[in-house]
């Protein structure tokens, strides 16, 4: 087993580092991602000393008291600087233009989480390192393992260099583990506006024996029965997925971002074992924004007894990475886990498959 005590080594933290930093720093982006990075800055010490956009998004704008200002300008008036990124992205071009900065200067992702304020610091490491040592013993192939790794050393380091080596494209994990067939039955928690059920459909061949799909957003919710609503034997409902039968409150977000929230729209969640009633689905994608951990609780038996394939997000939380898969081994020994991660930046869209 993997000693993961020498990767953490305290003087290659991202925080340590930024609050060591000689150069000036700039934050590279802005929204909620900027806002989570600025208050950690707060707890470290460090103090930025400007605010940068790509050249298309700067528009005269302010965050926090700084003019937001191209990277030209920033090179002009401060010539050598370390970059902090502070935004997502998926995109091939966004992705470009993060790289093209980060070949100009040195650029350091201090990856907050996308749910919960938790950070990967020091804290964080000592707490949870038997967990992540006894995690790591569980991946089905050496990949996952150097997935498992890099992204918890990225997490850590905040270089995202660590990423190139590890990233997949998602028909890689479709292909060679989980294998859809054209006689399953597919659970799609948080199906967003169906583009997971067209996922699904173009992996599958286009053919399944049933569909069920869930998601809590009422916006979400509509798109997704204007896409799919026709669909034969597919059943939708405005539902969240959850440990047990309840309410819950949803921020309502746009996007895939609706999720719990302290404040909210009332909702209603389910335990899947519950709303299955015994029913044996073969496979079952999860991204429920932070609440894949009780989204399993609540399949126990399922994955029990039925051991469906299953394909869940694993970045919503840091502890995500490594509790998901000792939870679902728990549940089920017989699975066999892998740990993929897809082109984004920060590492964003890493899942795990597990047959």
């Amino acid at each position: 087993m993997s000693c993961f005590s020498d990767l953490f080594e305290p003087e290659t933290g991202v925080w340590r580092v930024l609050s060591k930093c000689e150069k000036p720093i700039a934050l590279y982006g802005m929204g909620d991602g900027a806002d989570k990075v600025l208050s950690a800055f707060e707890r470290f010490g460090i103090k930025p000393a400007a605010v940068m956009a790509s050249d298309d998004f700067v528009r005269g704008q302010s965050f926090h008291g700084f003019r937001v200002k191209r990277l030209g300008e920033l090179e002009a008036e401060l010539g050598e600087f370390t970059v902090a990124l502070c935004f997502a992205s998926q995109l091939p071009g966004v992705i470009a233009s993060i790289k093209n900065v980060a070949s100009r200067h040195r650029l350091l992702v201090p990856t907050v989480p996308v749910f919960g304020d938790t950070l990967f610091d020091g804290d964080f490491i000592r707490d949870n390192l038997q967990q992540i040592e006894a995690a790591f013993g569980l991946f089905g192939d050496d990949l996952s393992r150097r997935v498992y790794t890099s992204v918890l050393n990225f997490y850590h380091t905040g270089d995202i260099s660590l990423l190139d080596g590890i990233t997949t494209p998602k028909s890689e994990a479709f292909e060679s583990i989980l294998k859809i067939g054209d006689n399953e039955f597919y659970v799609d928690l948080g199906a967003y506006n169906g583009d997971t059920i067209d996922e699904f459909l173009r992996f599958g061949g286009g053919a399944y024996r049933k569909i069920l799909a869930l998601e809590p957003n009422a916006k979400n919710y509509s798109k997704l029965c204007a896409r799919c609503g026709n669909m034969e034997r597919t059943r939708l409902l405005q539902l969240g997925a959850w440990s047990c039968d309840t309410t819950l409150l949803f921020n309502n977000k746009a996007g895939r971002n609706s999720a719990i929230a302290e404040k909210g729209t009332e909702t209603r969640v389910a335990a899947m074992d519950s709303l299955l009633d015994g029913e044996k689905p073969d496979y079952i994608k999860a991204d429920v924004e932070g609440a894949e951990y009780e989204t399993l609780t609540g399949l126990k038996n399922t994955l029990a007894h039925c051991k469906p394939k299953l394909n869940f997000s694993a970045y919503h939380r840091f502890e995500d990475l490594f509790r998901l898969p000792l939870l679902i081994k728990e549940l089920n020994p017989s699975y066999k886990i892998y740990l993929r991660r897809h082109p984004y930046i920060p590492a964003w869209d890493t899942n795990l498959y597990c047959v």
